[in-house]
């Protein structure tokens, strides 16, 4: 990726007297020895001195102290201000740092004892007979930081107070009218609306490009959401643990990892095992044994090693009594972790309900009246936690929970009209609902309650009947992911894909969709560039594949960069092509946004690379299939061929390789 993390530079500005009394020119240390070190660890440098606007300069000095992934600091010379900013910087960070000085060490007694970088000075700049080599030095202290961002702490203030907690940088803005929250807000707004639409592969898009690694962190860990809630789990954890590499104490994020883990062991995917939920549950318990909603997620991991344990295909209702009763000793360990959570807890309805509706449960396959005492108890602490409910996000879950008392303890009229009651709130969540509807299928799996339950399951039947799965009103059966060389341009010094070839590439694109058998069921994710994209695109079209094309820049730019470039007769091409599109154009800097200013050159084609990558592995890493028209080699910069097919072959490995070299043979 060319989006770097985000270093802070404190240091004098302009030429200062040196250690020796000689003068330093300080802002010829930044340009020859800083940035470039910085450049070389894949960050990207900032100095307060360079935003140029009118106001305080402090007040970018505190934001870029407080959210930047590092901070070097130049300790030449005993500049207060330098100073004052490394201290500013241990009180709100307890790692991130890197010291350097020129020409001597600093003898200061609180980070004597830190390593530094030392640098040489001659002539009042770094000398440049070492200049190569402190370079290297720099750059290496700069990445053994970055690699060791969560192990040992770097400030004196938290090694000296371990219990201190960083403060969360969403609650310290500096400013009201920054550009620098302008554009978070911005950024923030695209990655909501991208969520809301169901678009997964914006919201990674986006995740990615954030300008500090918090931002980053946040936002993969939302996207890790996102696509958990529509039951791309694999797809989910590589979010997710991106995320937790930079905030690996995230509670959220440690959550939603937990419940992956557990779905993915409840399918049998991957070789994973409900132990590795479970131990990631209890490892976080171990760091807080007072969180009431690790311990309902632990209790929903017993519950289901509980429910595998008797849900087996085929088996009758009276097969699935005798097991569900005869492991009894997993009911009782969920609910004993439901029941802790609602005890530590006692507005956690969720816990609540969940213990009190396996305690029935248990009731009823055992005949034990082990649990009466409690049952009589909970019941109505549970509906008045429901009923208190506040938080209009969570009011939905409260009547539903509500709903799910009323099965337990009401009749089929009270049942259908609490449930009635959510769904009329429910703004058509369509995973919220076929959760709660999941939930009374397995009362009914084991005949309990049969008149309630089926009130319930009526209900819910016909809410869900009426809304797709949001961003899935159509499924499709697997994703044709294309990238390819566009066609050489008439001055092209060494030819990779020339004229003569397309006739070839074309029937070779065509063979390898016939071989998957690509139809209506099926949809294609290209661009619309001359050569390989449009090639692909005709061949779709011609099998009627649903199509998207997602363009870099927007529809007239891209014309002329990548369509009439080669030719008019590719405009012809395009264009008839289009005219049968059944699905919008798509466009990154409409939908995305413009490109950070901080990017790369070349940096739009690898964004639309990545673009088409996440939207396609969104509907499912196992339904990906990519065709690439390629050489084999690298690209004329980033986002060519080549980076697509890294990316998807680490992924997936259903790589369709069309090598452009054996063309030429073919052609002859």
């Amino acid at each position: 990726m060319s989006i770097k993390p985000h270093a802070f530079v404190a240091m004098p500005f302009g030429t200062k007297p040196g250690p020796d009394g000689a003068p330093v020119d300080f802002n010829r240390v930044y340009e020859e020895l800083i940035r470039p070190a910085l450049d070389d660890a894949g960050l990207f440098a900032f100095r307060a001195d360079e935003e140029m606007r009118g106001g305080d300069i402090r007040v970018d000095m505190f934001q870029e102290l407080l959210i930047a992934d590092l901070v070097v600091v130049d300790l030449t010379i005993d500049n207060p201000n330098v100073w004052y900013e490394l201290g500013v910087r241990h009180a709100l960070r307890a790692r991130g740092v890197v010291l350097i000085s020129g020409g001597r060490a600093t003898k200061a007694f609180d980070v004597y004892t830190d390593r530094k970088v030392s640098y040489a000075l001659r002539d009042g700049g770094p000398d440049p007979d070492s200049l190569a080599d402190d370079r290297h030095r720099l750059t290496e202290m700069i990445a053994k930081t970055m690699e060791s961002w969560h192990g040992r702490k770097m400030s004196p203030v938290y090694k000296l107070i371990p219990s201190l907690v960083e403060p969360d940088w969403r609650s310290l803005r500096v400013g009201d009218l920054r550009e620098f929250w302008d554009a978070y807000n911005d950024w923030e707004r695209r990655i909501v609306q991208a969520r809301q639409r169901g678009r997964v592969g914006d919201m990674l898009v986006l995740a990615d490009e954030a300008p500090v690694s918090a931002f980053r962190a946040a936002a993969w860990i939302r996207a890790g959401k996102a696509l958990r809630r529509t039951g791309h789990y694999r797809f989910a954890l590589e979010q997710l643990e991106k995320g937790l590499a930079i905030e690996p104490t995230n509670r959220n994020g440690l959550r939603e990892k937990g419940m992956c883990l557990q779905r993915l062991a409840a399918r049998g995917e991957g070789g994973y095992r409900i132990d590795t939920a479970r131990a990631h549950y209890t490892a976080m318990l171990q760091q807080n044994k007072d969180d009431a909603e690790t311990w309902a997620l632990l209790g929903r991991v017993e519950k289901d090693a509980w429910t595998a344990s008797w849900h087996t295909p085929g088996s009758t209702e009276e097969q699935r009594v005798d097991d569900a009763r005869f492991e009894k000793a997993r009911l009782r360990e969920a609910i004993d972790c439901y029941e802790k959570a609602f005890r530590i807890d006692p507005k956690h309805y969720y816990s609540g309900v969940n213990a009190l509706t396996l305690m029935h449960l248990y009731r009823f396959l055992t005949g034990d009246d082990m649990y009466d005492a409690r049952i009589a108890v909970f019941a109505g602490a549970v509906r008045f936690a429901a009923e208190c409910e506040e938080d209009p996000d969570a009011r939905y879950w409260a009547r539903a929970s509500i709903g799910d008392l009323e099965v337990l303890v009401g009749s089929p009229t009270t049942v259908q009209d609490a449930y009635l009651d959510a769904i009329a709130i429910n703004h058509d969540d369509w995973f919220a609902l076929d959760s709660s509807r999941a939930q009374l299928q397995l009362l009914r799996d084991l005949g309990f309650a049969s008149e309630r339950v089926d009130a319930g399951l009526s209900v819910f039947d016909r809410a869900i009947a009426r809304l797709p799965m949001p961003g899935r009103e159509w499924e499709p059966r697997r994703v044709l992911l294309f990238s390819g060389h566009m066609v050489d341009a008439p001055d092209r010094a060494e030819p990779r894909f020339p004229e003569q070839m397309v006739d070839v590439a074309k029937r070779r694109i065509e063979a390898v969709l016939d071989e998957l058998g690509a139809g209506p069921e099926d949809l294609a994710l290209t661009q619309g560039a001359c050569g390989g994209d449009l090639l692909f695109a005709e061949a779709c079209e011609a099998r009627d594949v649903h199509m998207t094309w997602l363009l870099p820049f927007m529809e007239p730019e891209f014309m002329v960069r990548s369509v009439i470039r080669c030719g008019e007769h590719w405009r012809q091409r395009y264009l008839a092509v289009r005219q049968k599109l059944r699905n919008p154009i798509l466009a990154a800097p409409q939908e995305l946004g413009d490109s950070p200013a901080y990017a790369e050159q070349g940096y739009p084609y690898e964004r639309c690379n990545l673009w088409l990558l996440y939207t396609a592995l969104s509907w499912g890493i196992e339904k990906v299939h990519f065709v690439c028209l390629w050489n084999g080699g690298g690209g004329d910069g980033p986002g060519g061929t080549a980076h697509m097919y890294g990316e998807v072959a680490k992924r997936t490995g259903q790589v369709h390789w069309i090598d452009t070299r054996a063309l030429d043979q073919e052609n002859d």
